[in-house]
């Protein structure tokens, strides 16, 4: 069996591998780069995978948009409601006080899969070293060498075949389309219940249907989902209050257990990993799509510099180097949103009254104090830099 050799194998083909192999041609056309995709070549049966809205950033959205990937379906965020069940304390967010066009967005994961895929075949028609190999999913891959090696395999928690450190929030996620009566158009709703946060998304279907995610105890999560629609329906409106009318239907409840997966360390000798591959977090804050881009897009940056280089310059020491460096440049942001999406999941569903106290007065200094309500929509927007 003859061994193909590359200076780059990226492992994964979804959206975060997608990305770093076409931000890494987009910035060196000439890059020797394999793409090892364990998805179809065409998009056909993606055309019908995960439907579920994922958040990206307006910071993500800058990002996609140097490389055409941004879906043309979307729902804009323009405000922010963030609140405690039945407990004091609330803020509220908006575009206008951050000076952006937008806070956030949400998106179809198919659909954020499917723009990459076509960005990355436009981007690969002016990339003569690059292969796309579409491989099977149950098949070890032997014959491929590489200088250096992306790990962007992805994965959900309790998937993955890796656990290095993290938590088990004792969580699920019950995610869903609900029809509502009266929803303000562009804003996006964070409720924080006892057993974990409940938020009411835009979506791209139009303003009276939204996106649900309703974290609780994994038995609370799958009693819910065995319940009737009215059921349901019911239980959701009590949960969540009447801010936006009746609560009218419900569709596609699924369930996704929650935890935090990551790794101490990103890099080892000439492999590195990134997005999920690197860490997994709670939902609460959306952030995690959103780190895996970062990245996607500053690993790129990096190798594409290195390997556009003579030969004889792309030693192992050199690519050992130069991953150190990108591990080192991804520390702060990485350890900043691990850390904040972990507090907000920890913290948001004690009950004991001494912090219960402690995030009403909190929601309150969002609300009071613009700067340290700036710094925080900012750190979900771009990351820590």
């Amino acid at each position: 069996m003859s061994v193909e050799n590359f200076d780059i194998v990226i492992q994964g083909g979804g959206p975060v591998g997608l990305a770093c192999a076409a931000w890494s041609l987009q910035k060196f056309p000439e890059a020797n780069i394999a793409l090892m995709d364990r998805n179809p070549a065409d998009d056909v049966d993606l055309t019908a995978a995960d439907t579920r809205g994922v958040a990206l950033s307006h910071g993500s959205k800058l990002l996609l948009d140097t490389i055409n990937a941004w879906p043309t379906e979307c729902a804009d965020i323009h405000r922010v409601h963030v609140s405690q069940a039945g407990r004091f304390g609330r803020a509220l967010m908006t575009r206008e006080e951050l000076g952006q066009k937008a806070l956030g967005h949400i998106i179809r994961y198919r659909d954020i899969h499917l723009t990459l895929r076509k960005a990355l075949r436009a981007i690969q028609k002016n990339s003569p070293h690059f292969i796309w190999k579409h491989i099977d999913p149950n098949a070890d891959v032997e014959n491929i060498q590489a200088k250096c090696v992306v790990h962007a395999e992805g994965g959900l928690f309790k998937t993955q075949d890796w656990v290095e450190s993290g938590r088990d929030y004792e969580q699920s996620a019950l995610v869903g389309l609900v029809e509502v009566e009266n929803a303000p158009p562009l804003q996006a709703w964070e409720r924080f219940t006892s057993e974990g946060p409940l938020a009411v998304l835009p979506s791209h279907y139009g303003p009276n249907i939204l996106n649900l995610i309703w974290c609780g105890t994994p038995s609370s999560s799958q009693a819910r989902l065995a319940l009737s629609e009215a059921d349901f329906l019911k239980s959701l409106q009590a949960e969540f209050g009447s801010r936006i009318g009746q609560f009218l239907k419900i569709q596609d409840r699924r369930l996704y257990e929650l935890g935090l997966n990551y790794r101490k360390d990103i890099t080892q000798a000439n492999e590195v990993w990134i997005g999920n591959a690197a860490q997994t977090l709670h939902p609460v804050a959306g952030q995690g799509l959103n780190l895996g881009l970062r990245d996607a897009y500053l690993l790129a940056e990096k190798l594409s510099i290195l390997f556009s280089k003579p030969e004889d310059q792309k030693t192992p020491l050199a690519i050992e180097t130069t991953l150190a460096e990108y591990a080192q440049s991804r520390k702060l942001d990485r350890s900043a949103t691990i850390g904040l999406t972990d507090f907000m999941a920890r913290i948001f569903t004690s009950n004991l009254l001494p912090v219960v106290i402690g995030r009403g007065l909190a929601l309150s200094a969002l609300q009071w104090l613009p700067p340290v309500k700036t710094a925080l929509a900012r750190q979900m927007m771009f990351g820590r830099r």
